[in-house]
């Protein structure tokens, strides 16, 4: 077993995800509790995760000096390697800021380095905080343009230090760093499979004879999670889609044609239309847009719960980027509130079924494609419940929300006739607020500028933006700004994740 000391990291459980993925047990634990826990299961490694803190606050987690003594392999990541150093006698600052990739350069291939395929390779690097002087014993193995211990370890006492994340997908030779770490804690590997009879189980144990009420989209997550719920329970899955008038276009036909062919349940659709964009009306922050849009979603389900009174569930397609984004872990910071996760009210009625909540979006299309679900449900885009409530910067009023929809699918339209709209994880079209000139038929019209997004990712936890052809994008261009009443001018967001999120909302 390898321990997970979870600083509260974005990325605390994709380190997990990728030891799983190599075969290695993990464990998650607070850091207040990592000496107990260290000394009572005996792993054979630690890992000290990042997290949003600097080891400088006032409330800064940290772990027990004494861990460093138990002669158990440790690597520190990021805050995990700061700690490390700040404890036994390091020098940390807040200086030498890095977000974003950074070209890594191997100074001396050995410990988590030995053996790597590149000797400089792309790293994920997120941090304010930076080592500027090391504690006794430790040498530098990687740096930076910028940071001159990248890469550390403690050979005597088997500590390892990185100021990058290698269980990010956009870091080369992550996976090269984390299997020689698992190495050097004599880790037995033994990949696993994701088994979809196994959720299925689990969901026929919890579940029994009740029913359950699943909130769909037509989305990958919620497909699968309805799939998985109907394959447990038959008959007793009660899918409803309520239409909130901020999916994407047709979304309502997609979702019926899903459950009419391969779910093979009765389909409820709730048109909310009006409902939604009043409730929407004057709201302008992010976060109280994602409450509103999960209050009112819990509110049309617990009243569709009083016509089904023997339904005690809510089935939802809740995955794990969610969950962490909205501070999933004890000294997480958070990012946003999804509407499925934090947007929830409290005193809601139904239980909640998450059957996907501890899997990752690729982990997901894995295991709906071995359930049994067809290559273009488990390969489509994904959309995020609040939907185009989220693409509007600011209160979402009905012309908006017409403009942002009539753009979106303009982006589609194009990204599929030049065959890019499969190949990208997500593309769509974004209201920004931002408001300037143009000339149109010898005039002066003062009016919003549109943003284009498009990225590719595995997991959502990070992400490159799409090298569109110049060619494709002055053609988006073109027809957002003759098409789309009251439009300026179009944008091309260039930012990856991080320091990006996926989304501007």
């Amino acid at each position: 077993m390898i321990l997970i000391v979870d600083f509260g990291s974005q990325t605390a459980h994709l380190i997990g995800r990728r030891l799983r993925q190599i075969g290695a047990i993990v464990e998650y634990i607070n850091p207040e509790e990592a000496l107990e826990q260290a000394k009572k299961l005996k792993p054979n490694g630690i890992i000290l995760s990042g997290g949003p803190s600097s080891v400088y606050d006032k409330d800064a987690p940290t772990v027990s000096k004494e861990i460093f003594d138990l002669g158990i392999p440790m690597l520190g990541i990021c805050y995990g390697w700061q700690i490390m150093a700040y404890l036994l006698g390091g020098n940390v600052k807040n200086t030498a800021k890095e977000y974003g990739q950074e070209k890594v350069s191997v100074t001396k291939p050995i410990g988590v380095f030995d053996k790597l395929s590149k000797k400089q390779f792309i790293a994920i690097v997120s941090h304010g905080d930076t080592v500027i002087s090391l504690p006794e014993g430790f040498v530098t193995t990687a740096i930076t343009k910028n940071v001159e211990f990248t890469g550390v370890e403690n050979a005597a006492k088997h500590l390892y230090g990185l100021q990058f994340h290698p269980e990010a997908h956009h870091t080369e030779c992550g996976m090269e760093v984390l299997k020689n770490f698992a190495m050097i804690c004599n880790e037995k590997l033994e990949p696993l499979s994701l088994d979809p009879e196994k959720i299925i189980a689990e969901i026929k144990k919890t579940v029994g004879n009740q029913k359950v009420i699943c909130a769909v989209s037509g989305g990958v997550d919620s497909t699968v999670a309805a799939f998985l719920i109907a394959k447990a329970i038959g008959q007793n899955l009660i899918p409803v889609y309520v239409e909130s008038g901020l999916m994407r276009q047709d979304t309502d036909k997609h979702v019926t044609e899903i459950f009419r062919q391969l779910v093979r349940s009765n389909l409820i659709i709730k048109d909310e239309r009006k409902r939604f964009i009043k409730e929407l009306k004057g709201v302008t922050d992010s976060e109280q847009k994602r409450k509103v849009i999960g209050r009112l979603y819990v509110e049309i389900f617990q009243e569709i719960a009083k016509e089904h009174p023997d339904a005690t569930f809510l089935g939802q397609g809740t995955i794990y980027s969610d969950v962490i984004e909205s501070k999933g872990s004890k000294h997480a910071s958070h990012i946003k509130s999804h509407h499925n996760v934090g947007g929830l009210p409290k005193d809601m009625h139904l239980k909640l079924l998450e059957p996907l909540r501890n899997f990752y979006k690729d982990e997901v299309r894995e295991i709906g494609r071995k359930a049994g679900l067809p290559e273009e449900i488990v390969m489509q885009q994904p959309w995020p419940g609040p939907g185009h409530a989220v693409n509007v910067m600011g209160e979402v009023t009905e012309k908006r929300l017409a403009q942002v929809m009539q753009a979106d699918q303009i982006v589609v339209e194009e990204m599929k006739k030049a065959n890019l709209y499969d190949n990208v994880f997500e593309c769509f079209a974004i209201m920004t607020s931002a408001y300037s000139t143009a000339v149109k038929g010898d005039e002066r019209v003062y009016a919003e500028v549109i943003a284009i997004r498009s990225y590719d990712s595995i997991d959502i936890m990070t992400a490159q933006w799409t090298r569109i052809p110049y060619e494709i994008l002055a053609q988006i261009s073109s027809r957002i700004v003759n098409e789309v009443p009251d439009v300026s001018r179009v944008v091309y967001d260039i930012t990856s994740k991080p320091p990006a999120t996926m989304r501007w909302e």
